[in-house]
């Protein structure tokens, strides 16, 4: 859908997000990340998507970000579009393929996020920060460290993400439709 849509002015189309680990514990919602080619492309990209039902709601306090509100005949899911030299867009795709390949962390996760969803329940505000102390220490991890430089150039070359490069499958392609994406966060451990 979005590549059909949005065609060579993006670089990159990502699932991202809990519901793109296996065996992670995740609501039923997509998250994906959309890389813009250029920075000069994001007018045209607002105006395919609001096309579609798509509202734009701007950066939301995250710098090269744009979220947009998902229309409510399709899947569930969040869309960001990134500019080419988003930090957010670089952060998910290496705690994405990080976990990919490392299923005790994703072990660990799942135990805190279960954790916390009891504790948090009614407070998104703390259940979030909860989640955000963990990954901020495993951006502290060798492979992080080890392949940021490699995400940084990949940006900048317009390289697809999730390959082998960076331990993980290519769960995050372009190739990936609508519909396969509505059945893995389906499949998921959900949290409610």
């Amino acid at each position: 859908m979005f590549s059909e849509l949005l065609g060579n002015i993006v670089s990159a189309i990502e699932h991202v997000g809990s519901t793109s680990v296996p065996g992670l514990a995740a609501k039923p919602i997509i998250d994906l990340d959309v890389l813009l080619a250029s920075t000069a492309y994001l007018p045209e990209t607002i105006r395919r998507l609001a096309t579609l039902g798509y509202e734009h709601q701007g950066n939301l306090g995250i710098a090269d970000r744009e979220a947009f509100r998902t229309p409510p005949t399709l899947f569930a899911h969040h869309l960001c579009v990134c500019l080419p030299n988003c930090e957010e867009f670089r952060r998910h795709i290496l705690l994405r393929n990080y976990l990919r390949s490392h299923p005790a962390e994703v072990s660990a996760y799942n135990i805190l996020k279960w954790s916390l969803f009891a504790r948090f329940a009614n407070d998104r505000a703390a259940y979030i920060q909860g989640k955000a102390d963990f990954v901020k220490q495993l951006g502290y991890s060798p492979y992080i460290r080890q392949h940021i430089s490699a995400v940084a150039q990949d940006c900048r070359d317009g390289v697809f993400f999730g390959n082998e490069r960076f331990g993980g499958e290519a769960h995050g392609s372009k190739a990936t439709s609508a519909g396969e994406l509505h059945h893995q966060a389906q499949s998921s451990v959900h949290l409610s």
